[in-house]
């Protein structure tokens, strides 16, 4: 693609909303992601795949690219990806196979594991599969976090430190999810880095230090104003900052992801470093991170969205 890119030039399918339980934060991402392509120049038209009538505008209409802001199931985990392919419109983000296995927490943690990439201890279990719950103890210690293993914005996840507040965590997920990962939890400091590009070239963004007001980062501190406080560039020392950029590149190859992917980690005071999750579609709205991540780097909402653009047009 020549160095001179008009946006004016571009049509964008902006796709927002769908069918998953992250659907308010979709569509919230999809506003804010609406505004700054029209800032930039880019004609813009907002679609749901929830809705039968914008899927046939999107399979009739004369689009340039998709502009991906859907959120979980059916739309981050790569059910979205193979449709675009199979009727060849280039679009934001990953593609179908680094999406579905950036969604599928167990099955990520076995890529950061063969990249070098330090991950929690960890137990997976699956819905009508025996488990035993003294066991699991025994392996991660009484002080687990348990998650659906295939949603995201943290629904459904639980801290929990006994016995009892395991087994009926574990239940709970199991209504979201049929898949159900169980982790070790890690005190310390909780960080998320931003990388952006493609192929042989990708940047790291400003490392952002979350400070929820609850326990966790947990839904109402991702979403609710005044939920958590971004600390961006944090304050890390320059080491530290190089280190926790470098798992955040090698998190994003692992999975070979494409264009954006936001890696959430745990510092401890003692300076080891654990990746959680990496998320392939990160969130677009007022309080979300990767804008604040760039805006920090001197790349402002409309810039960042045109980036994301030319990276799939140039795919």
């Amino acid at each position: 693609m020549p160095e001179s890119f008009d946006p004016r030039q571009w049509r964008v399918a902006l796709l927002a909303g769908g069918k998953s339980g992250e659907r308010e934060i979709s569509l919230a991402s999809g506003n804010g992601a609406r505004e700054a392509l029209v800032e930039a120049g880019f004609t813009v038209t907002v679609l749901d795949p929830a809705e039968r009538t914008d899927l046939k505008r999107l399979l009739d209409g004369s689009f340039d690219v998709a502009f991906l802001c859907l959120h979980g199931k059916y739309g981050e985990d790569g059910t979205i990806q193979g449709m675009l392919d199979v009727i060849g419109l280039p679009y934001t983000g990953s593609g179908v196979w680094s999406s579905a296995l950036a969604m599928d927490k167990p099955k990520a943690k076995l890529y950061y594991e063969r990249a070098g990439i330090p991950t929690p201890p960890s137990v997976t279990i699956f819905a009508g599969e025996d488990y035993d719950i003294s066991s699991i103890l025994d392996m991660l210690g009484s002080h687990c976090v348990v998650k659906p293993g295939t949603e995201g914005s943290a629904l459904g996840v639980f801290i929990v430190d006994d016995l009892e507040s395991l087994e009926k965590a574990i239940e709970k997920a199991f209504e979201l999810d049929k898949e159900v990962l169980v982790e070790r939890y890690i005190k310390g400091t909780e960080l998320t880095v931003a990388v952006v590009g493609d192929d042989a070239y990708v940047e790291a963004l400003p490392i952002i230090e979350i400070v929820p007001t609850s326990e966790f980062y947990d839904y109402d501190s991702k979403y609710a104003p005044g939920g958590s406080q971004h600390i961006c560039p944090a304050p890390l020392s320059e080491s530290t900052t190089d280190y926790v950029k470098d798992l955040a590149i090698r998190a994003h190859r692992a999975l070979s992801c494409k264009g954006v992917s936001r890696s959430d980690f745990i510092l401890e005071d003692t300076g080891s470093c654990w990746i959680l999750e990496t998320n392939t579609i990160p969130g677009m709205t007022g309080t979300s991170l990767l804008p604040d991540a760039a805006r920090v780097a001197g790349i402002s909402f409309p810039e960042l969205c045109t980036r994301l653009v030319r990276i799939a047009l140039d795919r």
